[in-house]
Order: structure tokens, then sequence, then C-alpha cells
């Protein structure tokens, strides 16, 4: 069974050219956040920067758009209006979208689901979405349900879905929380191959697949069970992916960046590790 290494970094990250422009290490949209959950699409957001992302724009239900915005000079967030999302956002949502392609010449992609929610109009917002926009996409939490209701919508698009082991079960129907690891690695390569998408499932053993090959990653800690460290882990996959990396090979980057920066983090701080610590520690990992 192949496992992630030190290694993959070097397929992502090289020299840059003297001549680099502005979007040439890509543009990540973040779509999540409502009234009560507005860490989540910043924590995604931050992670991306400091994965390499050249741009980060975060669109949010107005509250979490606010205060989003306040936490940093960095994070770019725009509002939508209402509480959470909803069908009248959509079309802002693709112009939003074809914007940021247009303007990063394609080094664009999507970070979906993080603190969305789960009400039936927003659920049918995130599905709607996904149908139209042509653009990469790391699927997230709330989006994760949102998909487990129409799977075939992902069928052979440039996506990325991180379930956890409850999420898993929603996605595809399948419990596979009491299984052995090489059971587990078999569940995960037959619904990617089923769904004709990639999955990232997270856990102690985060496994990786796109149907025909199987990666496992082994690298992390414990103290990552703290909140917000899968949201890191969103970030860090779509700053890959809108770099050109595809879905595959971001996920097994992305788990092994996220794992070893979960590790340092949790050298430093112990018991009193946040995902912010975790995400500071992203620059020792890719340099």
């Amino acid at each position: 069974m192949n496992q992630t290494n030190k290694d993959i970094l070097k397929k992502i990250y090289k020299p840059r050219p003297a001549d680099s422009k502005k979007y040439d290490f890509g543009l990540l949209l973040v779509i999540g956040g409502s009234d009560f959950y507005s860490g989540s699409p910043a924590l995604s957001a931050m992670a991306a920067f400091r994965s390499g992302a050249d741009m980060v724009r975060i669109i949010a239900p107005k509250r979490a758009a606010d205060i989003i915005a306040s936490f940093s000079p960095n994070l770019a967030a725009y509002p939508l209006d209402g509480k959470w999302l909803t069908k009248h956002d959509l079309a802002v949502l693709l112009s939003m979208t074809e914007s940021a392609k247009a303007a990063s010449r394609n080094n664009a992609a999507v970070v979906i689901g993080g603190g969305i929610g789960r009400t039936e109009e927003t659920q049918e917002a995130i599905l709607e979405y996904l149908s139209q926009a042509q653009i990469p996409s790391v699927i997230d939490a709330d989006a994760i349900h949102a998909v487990g209701k129409n799977p075939e919508i992902v069928s052979g698009k440039n996506f990325l879905i991180t379930p956890h082991p409850y999420e898993f079960f929603v996605l595809t129907g399948r419990d596979i929380r009491e299984l052995s690891d090489e059971e587990k690695i078999k569940a995960v390569q037959e619904e990617a191959a089923r769904l004709k998408t990639t999955i990232l499932l997270k856990g102690k053993l985060d496994i990786i697949s796109d149907g025909k090959e199987a990666v496992i990653d082994k690298v992390g800690t414990p103290y990552m069970t703290v909140g917000g460290c899968g949201d890191a882990l969103a970030g860090i996959c779509g700053a890959l992916m809108a770099r050109g990396v595809n879905p595959f090979l971001a996920a097994q980057a992305g788990a092994y960046v996220n794992g070893k920066a979960g590790e340092i983090a949790a050298k430093k701080r112990g018991e009193g590790m946040t995902a912010l610590d975790l995400i500071e520690a992203i620059p020792e990992v890719i340099r």
C-alpha cells in the first residue's frame, strides 16, 4: 500500500520563476459560513494562504462575512444577503466563480461546505451550484450532506470530497466506523470508483482514493481532534487544486501537510493546541 511522505511536496513546491505573476499560484474561493459558524471559512482561507495560494476570496452570509473580514486584512469576504445560503444567491456565486476563473487565468478552485448549514434551501443551493459551476472543488462538511442526497452530481467532475467516517456514511450509505483499516481502504476505493470522484477519508489513518489507486497517510496527532483542523485540511487541498494540482495528488499532499503541521503544533502547544496553531505551522512543513 502506497503511503504519503515528504517527497510528495517536491511534485508541487518548486522554485518560483522570477517572472511569476499574481494568480500563477492560485485563487481560491471559499463558500461557507452562517450566522452561528463564521470560523470555518476563515480557517480554510488562512490555511490556503499558508499553503501558497496567491489569493483567497470568501463568500458568506452577511454576519459571517463581516466577522471574517475583521479577523485579518488578508481575508477578503463578500457578504451575501440573508442569514444563510439560498438559491437566491446562486447568481452571485456563479458570477463570482466565473470572475475568479477569468482573473486567475483558470488558476482557480473552490472549497464549499464549512459552517454553511443544513437547512433544506441551503442544501438545494449547494447542489445547484455544484451542478452548474465548472471549477475544481473541495466538497467538505455540510456540503457532503447535500451531495449525499444526490451523489451522481459529482460523477466525473474535478472534485475532491473530504468526509470523516460519519460523513462517509452520509455520502455513501456505508457505515465503516467499526471496520479494520484494510476494510476501510477497500470501501473508500470502491466508493470513489462508484461515484467517479476522489475521496479523502479523514481519521487516525487518512485514506485517499480516486477509484483506481489508494494511498494512506499516517502522519498526524491525537491533538488534531480540536475543531477546525478539518477546515484547515480543506483549505490546503483547495490551495493546491487552485494551482492546477489534480484532486488525487492534492488530497495526498494536503493530508500530509495538515498532519505534519499538526504534529509540529502539538509539540509546542499540547492540550492547548488550536487549528490556528496548526495553520501557522504549515510553512515549516512546505519550505
